[in-house]
């Protein structure tokens, strides 16, 4: 037995009611969409100002204190010699991990954090930069700056804004200090100081049974190696006296 299936009745008034709503809500969508996705690079999304992206370096701030180098956990920051004979960081980010122990044991703010993070490398050797003084060239295509709303409802803001993608760090409080000759009469002699020291701040002479140590006041830039080296506490980092 073949049983007939008869096809539904078409209810116009539904129908078109349904088509009315969607042409509206595709209309919606064009013309002020409510999705969530960025559409980038025309849009950046809005990031915290902790954003870890990368460094930038000011050279006339650094006083070589060698602090990012050592605190780094990939090995990713190397220090090198100007034409003056200061040293000065530059970084691997084919090592980096983002982690900012570096910006974060800066004690004079000369890296600073970023939220740049979009670059792209021709290849890996061009991922080491042994010079980093300065803001890197951005060639940007952003006009909008997007941001999220969680407080209620997911939402989404889209503002005709571009961000500065260079974090503003205040200056951290810190007076100019030189290291100066605490205990003389601890010292062995050993001169790590002087070999330590990475602008030549530190000389050292014998007089009779001992080792006499003196700081140039002018070259010294209280970055502390030699307190930190030195093996029997003859060393200290006092503030410079004003006048």
């Amino acid at each position: 037995m073949v049983k007939i299936v008869k096809p539904p009745k078409v209810d116009i008034t539904r129908t078109v009611i349904g088509h009315l709503k969607a042409i509206g809500e595709a209309t919606k969508q064009a013309i002020a969409p409510d999705t969530i996705t960025i559409h980038y690079p025309r849009e950046r999304r809005k990031y915290p100002d902790n954003f870890r992206g990368l460094m930038i370096f000011s050279k006339d701030e650094c006083i070589s204190c060698f602090r990012c180098a050592h605190i780094c956990p990939a090995n990713a920051i190397q220090m090198f010699p100007d034409e003056n004979g200061r040293y000065y960081p530059g970084v691997d980010y084919a090592k980096c991990i983002l982690c900012h122990f570096c910006i974060d044991s800066c004690p004079t703010a000369a890296l600073k954090p970023s939220k740049i993070h979009d670059v792209a490398f021709k290849d890996v050797e061009s991922m080491f930069i042994k010079e980093m003084d300065g803001i890197p060239e951005i060639k940007r295509e952003d006009k909008k700056l997007v941001e999220y709303d969680f407080e209620e409802d997911l939402k989404i803001t889209k503002r005709k804004y571009v961000e500065n993608l260079i974090v503003e760090v205040p200056k951290p409080p810190r007076p100019k200090m030189i290291a100066a000759v605490k205990s003389p009469e601890n010292c062995i002699g050993c001169r790590l100081c002087f070999f330590a020291c990475p602008v030549d701040a530190i000389s050292s002479k014998a007089e009779e049974l001992e080792i006499i140590l003196d700081t140039d006041p002018k070259k010294c830039t209280g970055c502390g190696i030699c307190v930190r080296i030195c093996p029997t506490d003859v060393l200290i980092l006092q503030p410079v006296r004003e006048g």
